[in-house]
């Protein structure tokens, strides 16, 4: 990508060099035989000597191993709304974030299996904890989002070089991309979309808004799951910053990508919602730039918050976390002690107290209720 390339995925012949790079890792040889047992090597190498484009390799490497997680990891994949959008356009897909690896993946998995080209997805780079990870992910489409930067002006310079790349990509390549609507996953179930990240990806377009936010065909996307990835692990963090800050430990990050994807996860539903752009024609083009930006956050929200796949885990942990039976009609008793068990499990941890632990799991499942039922835990400035 010329001027992006410290941050952008590798073009086509970048990205087979990654792969026959990765061939020499014998932690990748482990990654794959775990992800697909089996899997001869030599089919990876005969796919990068026949495929034309980043889009071969993935439809026939990647999608194997998503098909895998997906049969292996849920009980059932829920996929609406690509059929709203036109495949001769380009989007801005901003996605609430329950999961590192898994949420951009299942969205890469739809474009798979409806043969689209697939999507380029934002990446922390606090997550590319080896090599590895990420020759894998820039071989897959990652742009990474720097943030370990202490420097302010540092940082502007990193989101202005990254609101350019992404710009680049929408406007100039004509190829879509993937962004969750705030810095890390949701941890207490509330998602909901930072003015700031509509700061970022406009940089350089303050006197045109609007219509350069409308050019980016934004499309809010919502992943919902029965059983939420590393739900004890954000419990945990959650419990423990109330302390003080929260300092992650040395290869908590990969720990949480791993957990992420094999953990168990009950049926999943993404939905793909419909373009702002007429719901942007409402916005009064006389308000200063904050108020927009946060009508466009409202906008988003609501459409996350309406596409939820609310499920029976989701109305008993709601109930429970506000000592109502409100919900009761949405599950059965014998789903509720089910239920009971599995948290009950999960509030085990080493360093903090079950009934703590169990506040926030409860937070996890529940609040997505409260924001479907327009009833938010906070108000949004």
């Amino acid at each position: 990508m010329g001027k992006f390339e410290d941050i952008g995925p590798y073009d086509f012949e970048g990205t087979r060099a990654a792969y026959f790079r990765l061939m020499e890792d014998a932690r990748f040889h482990e990654a794959v035989a775990k992800c697909l047992p089996g899997y001869p090597m030599q089919n990876l190498r005969d796919l990068l000597d026949q495929a034309q484009s980043v889009d071969d390799i993935q439809q026939g490497f990647i999608r194997q191993i998503l098909e895998t997680f997906v049969k292996v990891t849920t009980k059932g994949l829920s996929l609406q709304g690509i059929e709203k959008l036109p495949s001769d356009k380009a989007y801005l897909f901003i996605s609430n974030h329950r999961d590192i690896t898994f949420d951009p993946a299942m969205l890469e998995y739809y474009f798979f299996i409806q043969n689209r080209h697939s999507t380029k997805l934002c990446i922390g780079n606090n997550l590319l904890s080896t090599p590895l990870v990420e020759e894998l992910g820039r071989a897959n489409k990652m742009i990474v989002v720097k943030r370990d930067s202490a420097d302010i002006r540092e940082r502007l310079a990193n989101f202005q070089h990254l609101s350019e790349c992404i710009q680049y990509s929408l406007f100039e390549e004509k190829e879509s991309v993937w962004i969750a609507q705030r810095d890390g996953r949701t941890k207490n179930g509330d998602d909901y979309t930072k003015q700031g990240l509509l700061k970022m990806i406009t940089m350089g377009h303050s006197k045109d808004l609007l219509p350069t936010i409308k050019a980016m065909n934004i499309v809010p996307m919502t992943i919902s799951y029965e059983y939420e990835p590393c739900d004890a692990l954000k419990a945990r963090e959650e419990a423990l910053k109330e302390n003080g800050h929260y300092v992650k430990e040395p290869g908590e990050d990969f720990r949480s990508i791993k957990q992420g994807v094999f953990q168990q996860k009950g049926r999943v539903s993404l939905v793909l919602g419909t373009p702002l752009n007429e719901e942007l024609d409402q916005i009064d083009p006389d308000l200063h730039n904050n108020l927009k930006l946060d009508a466009v956050c409202k906008l988003i929200d609501s459409q996350i918050y309406h596409n939820y796949q609310l499920y029976p885990n989701n109305y008993i942990a709601n109930d429970l976390l506000h000592d109502t039976n409100r919900y009761s009609e949405f599950y059965t008793e014998e789903e509720k002690e089910k239920f009971l068990a599995y948290l009950q499990q999960k509030a085990i941890c080493p360093d903090v107290a079950p009934e703590k632990m169990m506040h926030y799991l409860l937070q996890i499942y529940g609040t997505s209720v409260d924001n479907y039922y327009h009833q938010p835990i906070q108000e949004r400035q």
